[in-house]
């Protein structure tokens, strides 16, 4: 077998990459740069970054650098545990504010959401161009003044306000060093001047295999996160294409956020794919696809995403059950497609952390520490009479 290109400790290599060592070939199973493969790697569901693909070649000189550093055991299942942020609930309730008028009604002022919210996702930054984030309030929202004002008396009730980019229909290039650079800069202004606790990513356009959104926006987040500091919070909305959709079909979008999520665990707040507006879906727990909005389908992404599954010949290593959550639409109006009912959502979080009320998936184990509940949005179920939030938080407030 002919050697990849030598392994370099300066590349970063995304999930699929190619390079080899000491006469030994690798293949990348995520984003990974500095792991020495030779003491990085493993089988399926070890939570190291290089699985070993065979002898090739004849003995060639050690590729620079030639120290191999000591090697630090990797946790398992998941590579980097890090402690739950201080201040958040831990069954939290999570909704998306918008900044924008729609047919759920005006803007309205961050001081009129319900103290029901735990985590309000402002929506959304914008777009400037080159990396850069920009954000404007809706006058619906009062003054600068008042909304920067607005979102202090949040956070200091101990909810997390965060500002979120993307959307339907939103885009923030990230393809370069460049662009990387000031996406973070950009963020940490907006960040520092109106007092946001950190981001949501649900940029979505763009994200493909191979996209060098893939390599650059892990990158601008960590800058980001070592600016801003511990207490930085980081969420991801992907639609669930995006995610476990690669355990159907690893290509193009399907699973494009895999090598993000992998890049960033030890960023990761928490995850909540959208599981609404994008159909049944399939999972390893049934031969066929299951109903979108049903309670099966909310408990077995969940599953997915804490316990592993396979993507593309790789294995996608469970998460933390706190950084993982799901995504439901708060009415009939909020979503073209993929409404769940309360009983529903109920039923979901309760098999989830107590193993009650499951349907004809389990999980392998109760998850008291799941981490609750993403909504679209805080401005439709106001307009639908609090509906959604009222009954959701009651049982977030049971769960262990």
């Amino acid at each position: 077998m002919a050697c990849y290109t030598p392994w370099s400790s300066g590349t970063a290599y995304n999930g699929g990459g190619q390079a080899s060592y000491n006469n030994v070939n690798y293949t990348a199973n995520w984003w990974t740069q500095g792991n020495n493969p030779a003491t990085s790697s493993g089988g399926a569901g070890s939570g190291q970054p290089w699985t070993v693909v065979g002898d090739c070649g004849t003995p060639t000189p050690t590729p620079t650098p030639t120290p191999t550093p000591t090697p630090t055991p990797t946790p398992t299942p998941t590579p980097t545990p890090t402690p739950t942020p201080t201040g958040l609930a831990k069954h939290a309730l999570i909704g998306y504010w918008h900044n924008f008028t729609n047919p759920s009604g005006a803007t309205y002022p961050i001081s009129q959401v319900s103290d029901d919210w735990d985590v309000i996702v402002v929506s959304f930054g914008d777009n400037a161009g080159g990396g850069n984030v920009s954000l404007t309030i809706d006058p619906g929202a009062g003054t600068e003044a008042q909304f920067i004002a607005d979102v202090a008396a949040k956070r200091a009730k101990g909810k997390k306000v965060i500002l979120s980019l993307g959307g339907q229909n939103g885009s923030v290039s990230v393809g370069n060093t460049a662009e990387a650079t000031n996406f973070t800069n950009s963020l940490y202004a907006i960040i520092t001047k109106y007092g946001f606790d950190g981001i949501d990513l649900d940029l979505e356009n763009g994200v493909a295999q191979g996209a060098a959104i893939q390599t650059y926006l892990p990158i601008a987040v960590k800058n980001l996160k070592t600016k801003v500091g511990s207490s930085f919070y980081l969420s991801m909305a992907p639609e669930w294409v995006y995610v476990e959709g690669g355990y159907t079909s690893y290509g193009s979008i399907w699973g494009a956020y895999i090598p993000i999520i992998n890049a960033l665990r030890s960023e990761l707040t928490v995850l909540h794919p959208q599981y609404y507006n994008n159909g049944d879906i399939y999972t390893p727990y049934a031969t066929g696809a299951i109903k979108a909005g049903s309670a099966d389908q909310l408990v077995a992404t969940a599953r997915m995403l804490i316990e592993g599954f396979n993507y593309g010949g790789n294995t996608f290593a469970g998460l933390r059950p706190d950084q993982v959550g799901f995504g439901v639409p708060s009415g009939r109006s909020s979503a073209g497609s993929g409404f769940t009912t309360n009983a529903d959502v109920s039923n979901a979080l309760n098999c989830l952390t107590r193993l009650l009320n499951c349907g004809s998936i389990k999980p392998l184990q109760a998850y008291p520490d799941f981490r609750g509940v993403m909504t679209w949005s805080i401005n439709w179920d106001r307009h639908d009479n609090y509906n959604f939030s009222v009954p959701t938080k009651n049982v977030l407030k049971t769960l262990p």
